[in-house]
């Protein structure tokens, strides 16, 4: 296995190393390798051979027309449109992007807060966040609710605590 991955890595070497563009250490280790492997050394002799075949032949240029009438169609492309137009006409991708931003904000915003340092287990809702903000008269005067009179006149029943009578005391 691990002559495969020497393998994969000196193919990736091999064009640099026919093109005289390696350097000099991955030079070294492209020729250990070659002297080594028989498989890559024949690889890398086809790609020799594909090089030469390729060097033989003929350089092609382009033709005078060929200047000329890729000049003639860039002319002819319709200009390209300002910074500002994309206000007026939008593209496909641009209403995509918008209404995807805006679905995902609807999302987003749909979703229920949660606090990061209150655990799962008590966090409370909404409505119950609410419930206490309208209680909050009642909770203000407590000093009053505890020093009225006429709540100590009221009797209470004795707290039992495992079916035994406990005595509360104030």
């Amino acid at each position: 296995m691990s002559g495969t991955i020497c393998c994969t890595k000196i193919e990736n070497k091999l064009m640099e190393y026919l093109d005289g563009r390696a350097r000099p250490a991955e030079r070294r280790a492209v020729e250990d390798h070659l002297s080594a492997c028989a498989e890559c050394r024949a690889r890398a002799e086809e790609f020799r051979m594909i090089s030469e075949v390729l060097d033989e032949l003929p350089v092609l240029s382009p033709s005078p027309a060929f200047d000329a009438s890729l000049r003639a169609r860039i002319a002819a492309e319709p200009a390209r449109r300002g910074f500002w137009s994309w206000m007026w006409l939008p593209s496909p991708r641009l209403a995509f992007a918008v209404t995807f931003l805006v679905c995902m904000s609807v999302w987003l915003a749909s979703m229920p807060r949660v606090t990061p340092n209150q655990p799962p287990a008590t966090q409370t809702s909404a409505d119950a966040d609410f419930g206490m903000i309208r209680d909050l008269p009642v909770l203000e005067n407590y000093d009053l609710l505890s020093k009225f009179d006429a709540l100590s006149e009221l009797s209470v029943p004795p707290a039992t605590v495992n079916g035994e009578v406990t005595k509360e005391t104030r």
